[in-house]
C-alpha cells in the first residue's frame, strides 16, 4: 500500500487585525490527529492603533495551543488567569466544558502559531483551565534547531500535556540544512511551511515535494521518516497525532460531536453572563458576539 501524502493550500484571512493563513480545518482535511486548527498569524509590523486586539470569546470541547515566535501578547480569560505570551513560550487553555478569553498584542511585531486540539469524548467536559510554559526542550538535527511544543522527539519529552497521543516541534534552520526526521509510523503527520522554502522527502513517497509558505503537507499515517532540506533560512511546524475515527464538527469557537450542540451553546454565549463560558474581567472593550448558527451537518 502507497503512502498517502496530499498538499494542502491555507485560507488567507485576518484576526484582530493580523493577516493569517488557515492550514485547518479545510475542505480536503479536517484534522491532523487531534489538532483541528491550524493558523500562522504574521510575521507582521503594525502600527499601535492596528494591533491584534481580540475581544472575549468562548471556547469549548477543545483546547488552545498559543506558541509565539515573535511580540507579546497579553491573555486574560474568565478564569481570572492574566498572562503575557513571550517569544518560545506556550499557552495551553483547556477549555472543556467552557471558557471565554481575550487576546491583546502589546508589541507591533506579531508572528505566532495558533493551534486548536479537539478533546476526545472523555474530556470534552472537563473543568476548565489555563497552562504557561515558559520554557520547552531544545535539540539540534541536521542544521535544524528544534523546539519540543508538545509528545515526545528524539528523546525528549514536552511539558505540555496532551489528553491524545500527539507530537509538535517547531523547525529553524538560519541557512542551508538536511536532516532526516524520524516518525512514529501510526501517526498521521503535517509539515507546515512558516517561513522559507524546504524540500520534502517522505520514506514510502517516490517525489521530493518542494513546500512554501501558506501550503501544509499531509502525511498518512504509515510514514517511518522524512527528509527536509532547505537552501536558505526556513522555518516548519512538524505536527502529528493519532488519526481520529471519526473528525469532530467545528464551528466558529466550538468543538462538538452533534450540530445541536452548538446552538445550546450559542445561546449560553448570548447570555449577559456568559452562561457556561463565564465573564473575562479587566477587558476594555465589547466581547464578540455570536453569528446566527447556520445548518451543519456531522463530518
Amino acid at each position: 500500500m502507497s503512502l498517502h501524502v496530499e498538499r494542502i493550500t491555507s485560507h488567507i484571512g485576518d484576526v484582530g487585525g493580523i493577516p493569517i493563513q488557515r492550514a485547518l480545518p479545510n475542505k480536503g482535511r479536517r484534522v491532523i490527529g487531534a489538532w483541528c486548527f491550524a493558523d500562522h498569524a504574521g510575521p507582521a509590523t503594525l502600527p499601535p492603533e492596528r494591533r491584534m486586539n481580540v475581544g472575549p470569546h468562548p471556547h469549548t470541547g477543545l483546547s488552545t495551543f498559543s506558541w509565539m515566535i515573535e511580540g507579546e501578547i497579553l491573555h486574560r480569560d474568565s478564569l481570572g488567569s492574566e498572562q503575557v505570551l513571550r517569544p518560545g513560550q506556550v499557552n495551553l487553555m483547556t477549555a472543556g466544558h467552557g471558557i471565554s478569553h481575550s487576546e491583546e498584542s502589546l508589541s507591533d511585531r506579531i508572528h505566532l502559531a495558533q493551534l486548536w486540539i479537539a478533546l476526545p469524548d472523555a474530556e470534552r467536559e472537563r473543568a476548565p483551565s489555563f497552562q504557561h510554559f515558559a520554557e520547552l526542550p531544545r535539540c539540534s538535527v541536521g542544521g535544524f534547531d528544534g523546539t519540543l511544543l508538545v509528545g515526545d522527539f528524539g528523546g525528549l519529552r514536552s511539558p505540555v500535556p496532551s489528553f491524545t497521543p500527539l507530537l509538535g516541534v517547531d523547525l529553524v534552520a538560519d541557512g542551508p540544512a538536511d536532516a532526516v526526521l524520524k516518525l512514529d509510523a501510526g501517526f498521521e503527520h503535517g509539515l507546515m511551511l512558516l517561513e522559507g522554502e524546504i524540500e520534502a522527502a517522505p520514506a514510502g513517497h517516490d517525489a521530493v515535494e518542494t513546500i512554501a509558505p501558506g501550503t501544509l503537507l499531509y502525511i498518512g499515517p504509515g510514514c517511518e521518516s522524512v527528509e527536509l532540506r532547505c537552501s536558505a533560512a526556513s522555518r516548519l511546524l512538524l505536527l502529528g497525532g493519532e488519526p481520529w475515527a471519526q473528525p469532530p464538527l467545528l464551528w466558529w469557537n466550538f468543538v462538538a460531536r452533534e450540530p445541536a450542540e452548538m446552538q445550546d451553546w450559542a445561546m449560553d454565549w448570548a447570555r449577559e453572563d456568559g452562561g457556561r463560558f463565564g465573564v473575562v474581567e479587566g477587558y476594555n472593550g465589547p466581547r464578540i458576539a455570536v453569528p446566527p448558527v447556520p445548518a451543519l451537518r456531522k463530518p
